[in-house]
């Protein structure tokens, strides 16, 4: 399928790569189609990817996984809250939180509140708040994403 993007122009899409939101995703209640693109041609997973709407070209939302700047990320959801998006198991389960990127990249964050929830088999996914004190709305980490890719060069 021909799907038109924010950063990328026209793209091909094979169907299999669209996550179905059931209730649309917070803000966007009525975009329910979304895909993960990456901006990286060399094949490896960049730390920030985009979750693009199939529906709205102007809708593509900075992600990442929570784990590469905070190990401990550990959100309580509801086993109610998973069960529409089919059997989750570690092997099937992709956690991705939104990221905000200032003009001043040093002030980077991420919604640690809100994560993304995605069964990788059955496509499906859920955007839920969570009832924890202890994940903030603006978690800034540019040091810690410096530090990893620092150590990364130093291999």
């Amino acid at each position: 399928m021909r799907v038109m993007t924010k950063h990328f122009g026209e793209i091909d899409l094979d169907e299999s790569k669209v996550i179905y939101f059931a209730d649309g995703i917070l803000g966007f209640d009525d975009y329910k189609k979304y895909t993960i693109l990456y901006d990286n041609e060399e094949g490896e997973r960049p730390d920030i990817s985009w979750l693009q709407s199939i529906d709205e070209p102007s809708l593509a939302i900075p992600v990442m996984s929570p784990f590469l700047v905070m190990d401990e990320y550990n959100p309580e959801v509801e086993d109610e809250l998973l069960k529409a998006l089919g059997n989750m198991n570690a092997d099937n389960i992709i956690v991705l939180v939104s990221v905000t990127v200032p003009s001043d990249i040093t002030k980077l964050s991420a919604n640690m509140k809100a994560p993304f929830i995605i069964n990788s088999e059955t496509k499906k996914g859920i955007q839920i708040v969570v009832d924890n004190g202890d994940y903030e709305i603006k978690y800034h980490f540019y040091e810690k994403l410096a530090a990893i890719k620092e150590a990364k060069e130093g291999q």
